[in-house]
């Protein structure tokens, strides 16, 4: 597509709908095409350029803390915390010493413009949308546009995170059976074959191979390749990633990270420049945990003293969310999610009655919640031959891929995925009146 189109948004939007591959990308998911990328200003492309560094220390901090924890180091409640609700056998594998500093390879923030600037909702580091943002990326560079990662940025980073790895056999279970479009695509998209992509009952696997996991922890039950992949890599036989690490994939991280208990370690571990950084890209967080508390006591920042009274909160005062924190089929997309000033009072004591309940075995997070601020935006109407503007919250997704050993270790943006939606949606996800669209720094 030459020059001459990239500025007429129908020609774009049509060029993208014509390059999507014929298998999707989503498996039954549709969404609305961007007439152009969706374009940051110099200062927050800077920002998402250097966080990717500080998350990567974030995920060092956070293995360090459970490790210590684990080891009488440091008290045992942190590691108690995060070990909640999980069987034994998994809590055995991750503290396994073939495991110790393994990390992800691939580090996806959920971020929202706020009123306050950008905000961290969560951490994902088994994402999906790598496929479809290296897709966006490609399709919207061939239409003349210069997107964040450029065309191959996506392709390259995820490719490189595997090192010299002869073979990389990406496993997709049923469970993340929407994502395997997207896997394939990508799959094809790197020189002869590497890459390929298998069910959850793959275990041919040879010594050297690398593994993509593309399974989530809670499902293994369910997953029968996923006891030869975890053995083979305690052999070191394999390598896998995202290594299996439940703590790692818990949102009460951030609420750890905001316990003063823990602040002197947090800036031993990021340093004084990374911790104040995150403390303003964090919301502040806290863990639904039911045991008392001396009655003179309270939960700092929100001053309570039993989480029962959080029931009475007045609709202004509940402008929080309550989620469940990992490890459950409810933790991911708009699943498990309440957001407390959208809600009757009655269905928001009901979810915190449920909280509580089930603190043992599906923690919940509490987080305050900062208001995404409202954006223009354009889509193209296929039906009706125009583009049509839409007011929207936008939540970004930078694409983080760790390259070289820990010592050394790099990470590279690859791109940014915008999901915008419609301003009377509170909670932004991928749905089919959302925009989805690769972001470019904006032209002065």
């Amino acid at each position: 597509m030459g020059d001459t189109r990239k500025n007429n948004p129908e020609q774009i939007a049509r060029y993208i709908q014509q390059s999507m591959p014929a298998e999707g990308l989503f498996d039954g998911h549709q969404w609305r095409v961007a007439t152009k990328p969706f374009e940051l200003d110099k200062k927050i492309v800077k920002q998402l350029e250097k966080l990717g560094r500080i998350l990567l220390k974030f995920y060092k901090a956070t293995n360090m803390i459970y490790r210590w924890s684990t080891e009488d180091r440091l008290p045992k409640w942190p590691s108690e915390w995060l070990d909640r609700g999980k069987p034994q056998s998994l809590i055995n594998l991750q503290r396994h010493k073939s495991f110790k500093n393994e990390l992800p390879r691939v580090i996806r923030p959920d971020i929202l413009l706020t009123e306050e600037g950008l905000k961290i909702t969560e951490l994902d580091s088994v994402p999906g949308g790598i496929g479809l943002t290296a897709w966006l990326n490609r399709s919207y560079s061939d239409a003349g546009s210069n997107v964040i990662g450029g065309s191959t940025g996506m392709i390259d980073g995820f490719s490189g995170i595997f090192g010299n790895a002869e073979k990389i056999r990406m496993i997709v279970s049923e469970e993340s059976a929407t994502y395997r479009p997207e896997m394939e695509w990508i799959a094809g998209q790197i020189t002869g074959d590497r890459f390929s992509v298998h069910n959850q009952n793959y275990i041919n696997f040879n010594e050297g191979d690398a593994v993509y996991r593309f399974f989530e922890l809670f499902d293994l039950e369910n997953i029968p390749a996923a006891k030869t992949i975890f053995q083979r890599a305690i052999e070191q036989k394999l390598k896998i990633t995202a290594p299996p690490k439940t703590f790692l994939e818990e949102k009460m991280t951030f609420g750890l990270f905001h316990n003063r208990n823990l602040s002197d370690v947090w800036r031993q571990q990021l340093g004084d420049n990374f911790k104040n950084t995150l403390e303003t890209l964090l919301p502040q967080t806290w863990i639904i945990d039911p045991e008392p508390i001396p009655p003179q006591s309270a939960y700092p920042g929100i001053n309570l003293t039993d989480w029962n009274q959080l029931k009475d909160f007045s609709q202004k005062e509940r402008n929080l969310i309550l989620k469940i924190s990992g490890f459950s089929d409810q933790a991911w997309g708009a699943r498990g999610v309440w957001l407390g000033s959208d809600l009757p009072r009655e269905e928001w004591a009901e979810a915190v009655d449920q909280a509580i309940a089930e603190y043992k075995e599906s923690p919940r997070i509490l987080q305050r919640y900062h208001h995404p601020i409202q954006i223009d935006s354009e889509w193209f109407n296929f039906e009706h031959g125009k583009p049509q503007p839409m007011q929207g919250r936008v939540r970004l997704c930078p694409y983080y891929f760790v390259h070289g050993e820990w010592d050394s270790a790099k990470t590279i943006l690859g791109g940014v995925l915008a999901t915008i939606c419609p301003s009377d949606k509170k909670i932004i996800h991928g749905m089919s009146e959302a925009i989805l669209a690769p972001c470019a720094l904006k032209q002065t």
